[in-house]
């Protein structure tokens, strides 16, 4: 398989060449990005004939099932504290930063709101306030980290923000959205909340499935990117780096991008 790949992808992602082995590929990626690395792996099967068992959840989530023995080839984070600990553990190669994403907010219909206007209506105590669940999911964890940004604009805006915020998705006890529906949609639709933090890419997906919902960009003074790590883990499928440089190639490097994410590696 002929892949194109940028600078110094090869020599940094996973140095020991492994044997092949027959079982599929196992796949772990945050939820975030379940639509573009469905895309991207089926466009790998193309030229790769290997079997991929691919599986989306929260980052945290999937690292402790890591920790706990669960057997994963590559693991996809939407950040990159996550792989990084575990290769501190020594359960893989190298972290690779693959992509970047950021925070929007989602907002009902009838919400009067926009960027300009977006901590204050944060901040109001009859607007309902969801987020993602922090440690767990790091959609939630970059929501805290806009909170704190929030005091250097309104004193005690902070501890208010992290007291109201409903902490909807990605946690261990999070209602689930029904197969196939995208959970930040499926939240907004059960009027759930009126303001929801999610990255972007989930916010334009969540609004193709509920369109009247309204996709409010974050002021810059609050502000909050995610960086995505990749890495593979320690195992003996020769094709599990393999799948991981065709994410890191050109080709792959499209097709995140085709899905609003921000990628570092395309010329």
């Amino acid at each position: 398989m002929k892949i194109k790949m940028n600078k110094w992808i090869a020599t940094t992602l996973l140095l020991t060449p492994l044997m092949a082995n027959s079982a599929p590929l196992e796949f772990r990626a945050a939820g975030s990005l379940k639509s573009a690395m469905t895309e991207l792996i089926g466009e790998y099967q193309k030229m790769a004939p290997v079997e991929v068992e691919a599986q989306f959840a929260p980052s945290g989530l999937l690292r402790k099932r890591i920790e706990k023995g669960e057997g994963v080839d590559v693991y996809a984070s939407a950040n990159m504290k996550h792989p990084l600990a575990l290769r501190e553990a020594g359960k893989g190669g190298p972290v690779v930063m693959f992509a970047r994403n950021k925070l929007c907010a989602i907002a009902q219909p009838e919400v009067a709101v926009d960027s300009t206007t977006l901590l204050d209506k944060l901040l109001d105590p009859q607007v309902r306030v969801g987020t993602s669940t922090p440690k767990a999911d790091p959609a939630g964890d970059y929501a805290w980290k806009l909170f704190a940004k929030a005091d250097k604009l309104s004193i005690g805006a902070t501890s208010l923000l992290q007291d109201k915020a409903l902490q909807l998705t990605g946690g261990p006890d999070s209602a689930k959205a029904p197969e196939g529906k995208n959970p930040y949609g499926w939240v907004m639709a059960n009027q759930r909340a009126d303001i929801f933090l999610t990255y972007c890419t989930n916010a334009v997906l969540a609004q193709k499935e509920v369109p009247d919902l309204q996709i409010i960009s974050v002021p810059e003074a609050l502000s909050v990117g995610a960086n995505y790590g990749l890495m593979v883990l320690n195992g003996d499928k020769s094709e599990a780096p393999d799948l991981a440089m065709y994410i890191l190639s050109e080709e792959g490097q499209q097709i995140l991008a085709g899905y609003g994410f921000d990628v570092p590696l395309l010329p």
